[in-house]
């Protein structure tokens, strides 16, 4: 008899200065300066299951895209870096419309903390997630068996090192708080937009802790315009 098949929970829940979804960078480490800490649920809060975890400098989050706006899944995706009019099978991306909304991020282990009332608390660095994303479950990441320097990067590879100059006035800059504007640069460096879009006179907005950061792109710079509160 076959058992009863189990359904996965999550065992925490990510704590990020994102609360939406543009502008996340589209891979972790991408924006290395960008903090966050994963809570854990009560369950699983026993300070025995992290024995050995300050042992690791990096994790494996296995989370779940709980922001997408539609359900199911397609065999071809068009990925945003390659505009928007390229079809690529989804095995072979890593778009959150998939037969089961899992991703998968490597993170580095900043610290861990005991707090009185949410237990032991991960501090993490260079997560790609929104606020209040479900993470599932926490591996270490192990250097001799995880990374592969002569591994081919596919179509990725092509949009590697694409990055924008970034204009941010500094008095718009001064309203972001100085240990949050490094990450804040590195994000806006990365081109928030979706890549088949390219409207220079288009005003585009990027959510960041408490404020509605507004900007244009023109060839390869963009051009902060406004700092507001969210």
């Amino acid at each position: 008899m076959l058992e009863e098949r189990r359904l996965i929970e999550p065992v925490a829940h990510i704590e990020t200065d994102l609360p939406a979804k543009f502008g996340l960078p589209r891979q972790s480490g991408l924006v290395e300066q960008l903090t966050a800490r994963i809570v854990f649920e009560p369950k699983y809060r026993d300070p025995v299951a992290f024995r050995g975890i300050e042992g690791y400098s990096h994790l494996w989050l296995i989370w779940g895209f709980s922001a997408n706006s539609r359900s199911g899944w397609a065999a071809t995706v068009k990925p945003p870096r390659l505009g928007g009019n390229r079809r690529m099978g989804v095995f072979a991306t890593r778009s959150p419309y998939r037969p089961n909304a899992l991703g998968l991020s490597c993170v580095k282990l900043e610290r861990i903390e005991r707090e009185e009332k949410l237990g032991p608390v991960l501090y993490v660095a260079g997560a790609d997630l929104m606020n209040g994303t479900p993470i599932y479950d926490v591996k270490p990441y192990l250097p001799f068996t995880d990374s592969h320097p002569e591994a081919a990067a596919g179509f990725a590879g092509e949009v590697l090192d694409y990055k924008l100059e970034v204009e941010f006035p500094p008095a718009l800059l001064e309203k972001i708080p100085p240990d949050k504007r490094e990450a804040l640069l590195g994000l806006l460096e990365q081109d928030p937009r979706p890549a088949y879009i390219d409207d220079p006179a288009r005003r585009y907005g990027l959510y960041y802790l408490d404020f509605d950061v507004r900007f244009t792109v023109t060839g390869g710079k963009l051009t902060v315009v406004e700092v507001a509160d969210a």
